[in-house]
């Protein structure tokens, strides 16, 4: 009866163990996978984000230059709404992933953009795909 029973015995501790090396397997090529997948997703909203706000910051720019010698009390209010977008994009945490208000501040800078073409009524599409992002009109 005792060798049966440290037969039995020996089946159930190879199941333990063997249900033990698997997790262990398992949480291993999961964490990797994880690490993985997760850079890749990084990197991907991390592009997307940094094409957006590019693309606004090159919009602001040029519509500086052009209303640089612009002296009309309507361009003026035009001129203190770009260069606070203009502001809000140099301060965009662009190297800091964990700042915490990040998406915050993009909304911000969303509204502001949006601010700024209503007083030049236009209505601008900003758009990202597989093709590339920008701007249209």
């Amino acid at each position: 009866m005792a060798g049966s029973q440290d037969m039995f015995d020996a089946i159930v501790m190879a199941d333990e163990r063997f249900h033990g090396e698997g997790y262990r397997e398992g949480y291993e090529e999961g964490s990797s996978l994880g690490v993985m997948e997760g850079r890749q997703h990084g990197t991907l909203h991390g592009a997307k984000i940094g094409s957006e706000i590019g693309c606004y910051q090159g919009f602001a720019f040029a519509w500086k230059c052009l209303l640089h010698s612009c002296t009309a009390e309507k361009d003026s209010r035009k001129m203190k709404v770009l260069e606070s977008l203009i502001g809000m994009i140099q301060k965009f945490p662009y190297d800091d992933p964990t700042y915490d208000k990040l998406h915050e501040d993009l909304d911000k800078i969303r509204g502001k953009f949006k601010q700024f073409c209503s007083l030049l009524n236009v209505q601008p599409d900003f758009k990202v795909s597989a093709k590339g992002s920008g701007l249209s009109f």
